[in-house]
């Protein structure tokens, strides 16, 4: 697993090219992530500035090298810009385990991108990586995601309620797992 860390590996689907998230990514990230619709389900604050996503693009490339994330820019294959970031998270070399999770702007959501995304990143996960498991935290309420995990065979194996304190509320949070056959 830890030889796909070399070079970052390039994915692609029928729309979309899955590629390193680069410098020049920065605006479109902060403009997804200053967004109140795709934050609605996620317990992290609204992005301040420009310099915050620079930040967040220098430590996913940072984590890449470290071998603790891989974090892919989702781009349209007719575009430059980006629409989308998805990946792994908290490898588990030793357990055969990572973490997923993604966003895309909100003018993509509902045109199956997100889904071609996600099944390719699966795919390699389970194939390249040879991932035995997958999984996924989410928040309760937030259908599409539950929806999608669900259709690609992510299992319900935990509901923790008050799990996260996010602005003096505390949060349920959803772990769905994919277990390879």
């Amino acid at each position: 697993m830890e030889n796909h860390f070399v070079k970052f590996p390039v994915l692609q689907t029928k729309r979309l090219i899955l590629r390193a998230i680069e410098n020049d990514d920065a605006q479109a990230i902060f403009e997804m992530r200053a967004n109140v619709l795709v934050n609605s389900f996620i317990a992290r604050p609204q992005m301040q500035s420009i310099e915050a996503a620079q930040n967040l693009v220098n430590a996913t490339r940072q984590r890449f090298t470290e071998k603790q994330a891989m974090g892919w820019a989702g781009v349209l294959r007719d575009q430059q810009k980006i629409i989308g970031t998805c990946g792994f998270n908290n490898f588990d070399f030793a357990n055969k385990h990572a973490e997923i999770g993604g966003e895309m702007a909100t003018e993509y959501w509902g045109k199956g991108i997100a889904q071609e995304a996600f099944e390719a990143i699966i795919a390699f996960g389970q194939n390249e990586l040879d991932l035995q498991t997958i999984e996924a935290k989410v928040s309760p309420e937030n259908r599409s995601a539950i929806a999608l995990l669900t259709t690609y065979g992510f299992e319900n194996e935990a509901h923790f309620k008050n799990r996260i304190l996010f602005e003096g509320e505390f949060l349920d949070m959803a772990v769905y797992t994919l277990h390879k056959k």
